[in-house]
């Protein structure tokens, strides 16, 4: 008996909904922190923030990082399995224009994760936990706090687009030409998104200090990148 699962498409299907899992459990506490949480810590004292970031912050980071972690190797896979079938014309095709620009976007989005949000996030940890036990504050933790969060903002910022040119790259033609090169839109959507991604190393949060304010930016941010797609291509 055939089995579809034991397959090249049933491969791709089994890293797909690993990456659909992967990719909820990731951006669920992505907006979780930015939505609620941040709110929430606003709102009540300092000793009770402490202890949320002694005992609650360090188990929403576990999956925050690793589902971060699982939708970027599964996205990898997924790639390494479709993309081959494309051969040289891959890039002329609207699945991998729309997938290549999300791919972008979700590989920053995951180093920001794992290389900025949570060492920041674990020095906010040790000075809680510090402070619990009658130390004194890490005055560390006073900039790693923006830091973390500006990060964290980016990412929000990204996920926009992304989840879109994800959907996109299945379900939303591009009339690409004949002859056409990808260079162009390629060029000009990674420089913009690498920009950003340099604002959210050295930068400011600026107008997406808000939950609002990032939802509108990351909404803009959509509306250039496709705007550049189709006028380009």
């Amino acid at each position: 008996m055939d089995v579809a699962l034991f397959t090249q498409e049933g491969l791709t299907m089994i890293l797909r909904w690993i990456h659909f899992f992967s990719g909820v459990v990731w951006i669920g506490h992505l907006y979780y922190f930015n939505f609620v949480q941040g709110a929430f810590f606003a709102e009540i004292d300092a000793p009770t923030k402490n202890q949320a970031f002694s005992k609650l912050v360090p188990k929403a980071l576990w999956w925050f990082r690793y589902g971060a972690l699982g939708t970027f190797l599964s996205g990898v896979g997924m790639l390494a399995v479709e993309a081959p079938a494309y051969g040289s014309d891959f890039m002329n095709t609207s699945y991998g224009i729309y997938i290549s620009i999300g791919a972008l976007l979700g590989t920053l989005m995951f180093l920001n994760v794992w290389l900025i949000i949570w060492p920041k996030q674990q020095i906010l940890i040790a000075n809680a936990n510090t402070v619990i036990a009658g130390g004194a504050a890490n005055p560390e933790a006073a900039k790693a706090a923006p830091a973390a969060l500006l990060a964290s903002r980016t990412n929000v910022l990204f996920s926009i687009p992304l989840l879109f040119f994800m959907g996109a790259c299945r379900h939303l033609s591009l009339n690409i030409p004949e002859g056409f090169s990808p260079a162009a839109v390629m060029g000009v959507t990674t420089v913009l998104i690498l920009a950003l991604e340099l604002n959210a190393i050295k930068g400011k949060i600026g107008p997406m200090a808000t939950p609002r304010g990032v939802i509108h930016c990351g909404l803009g941010l959509l509306v250039v990148l496709y705007g550049l797609v189709e006028v380009i291509v």
